[in-house]
């Protein structure tokens, strides 16, 4: 690894009380980094990083990506990973989604020159749109409706790689660009809105399951710690990989299929409840991931079946029981009041 981290360095992770930011948050921690997670808690949630507030290597800062950054301590690596992921969360404010994706990418990259940092971006695979080719390889340019509901999550997350690249060639910036396949697994919203937390909290209510079409378009899942193991791979590679690389599991399935395990692993009645199909919803997602094989050693060792045994537990507590309200810890980092979101 070109950047060894010890006590005198930190790392930054955006969108740090979210669902893979939080994971991230943890992996460093335990392996005796300094973190500092930044999250506006628009979407993140503080019971996420709840184990983490006291611990001290650990700082929270409340701001958001949109504003200029500053962190008065060095950092070495900054992970991007500020910004909505679901539909239903990402659409309810699309201009600020852009302004997230588009603003926040400028920003960080910034702050990644002033310290010297590297810079990973977390990406999407909705920046392949409908696509035309399955499976998805990084080359494919995409097939995108740039003023549909979605376009301001897809062109935005589009838009973010562009500035890396720019920020490379022109800047010298050492960046990463991960381009995430459908993770799901514990520490999820219940009410994040995706496919996967939309069935098992249903199912476990034995309330309706909603299937948006016939269910025949596919999806690839990825369990939470192979795609942060992935993230982390890409960040610590030594060979600087160039271009965007997919992070994801190609085992794909059908939304019917995925429905049908839901409900074999939960012993839920839930029928299910057919609606119409959202506009530019993918009807194939299937990632090829050699670049990551052969590039980082990397490939997800988790099925879905595996997956959906640890993650439908922790929904069900989730459902069992509200959680609390969190106190900011004492020892968070406070920016200049005009920076406070």
């Amino acid at each position: 690894m070109e950047r060894i981290l010890d006590n005198q360095h930190s790392v930054l992770i955006t969108g740090g009380a979210g669902f893979l930011g939080s994971r991230l948050c943890k992996k460093y921690i335990d392996q005796g980094s300094q973190v500092i997670c930044l999250d506006n808690l628009s979407t993140g949630r503080l019971g996420n990083i709840s184990p983490l507030l006291n611990h001290p290597r650990f700082s929270f800062l409340k701001h958001d990506v949109t504003q200029p950054v500053q962190i008065p301590k060095q950092v070495s690596l900054i992970y991007n990973m500020a910004c909505p992921a679901s539909p239903p969360k990402y659409q309810a404010n699309p201009i600020h989604t852009m302004k997230t994706n588009v603003q926040g990418a400028l920003n960080l990259l910034d702050l990644a020159l002033e310290h010297d940092a590297r810079i990973l971006q977390a990406s999407t695979s909705e920046i392949y749109g409908d696509p035309d080719i399955s499976p998805q390889r990084e080359s494919y340019h995409g097939n995108v409706n740039t003023v549909g509901p979605r376009s301001c999550y897809d062109e935005g997350k589009r838009a973010a790689e562009t500035i890396f690249h720019d920020y490379r060639d022109f800047h010298g910036a050492d960046i990463r660009i991960a381009r995430i396949f459908n993770a799901y697994g514990p520490g999820m919203d219940p009410k994040d809105g995706r496919v996967v937390s939309n069935f098992i909290t249903q199912a476990l209510q034995n309330k309706p399951i909603t299937v948006y079409g016939d269910g025949s378009q596919t999806r690839s899942f990825c369990f939470l710690e192979d795609m942060v193991e992935g993230l982390m791979a890409l960040m610590h590679c030594d060979a600087d990989p160039g271009d965007p690389v997919n992070i994801g599991n190609p085992d794909e399935f059908t939304v019917a299929e995925l429905a049908g395990l839901v409900l074999a692993q939960t012993g839920s009645k839930s029928d299910l409840s057919f609606r119409a199909l959202p506009q530019d919803d993918p009807r194939r997602r299937r990632p090829d991931i050699s670049v990551a094989q052969s590039t980082l050693g990397w490939s997800p060792k988790v099925s879905l079946r595996q997956g959906l045994d640890t993650t439908i537990p922790y929904f069900k507590a989730e459902i069992a029981c509200a959680r609390k309200p969190i106190a900011h810890p004492a020892h968070a980092i406070n920016l200049a009041p005009q920076m406070v979101q």
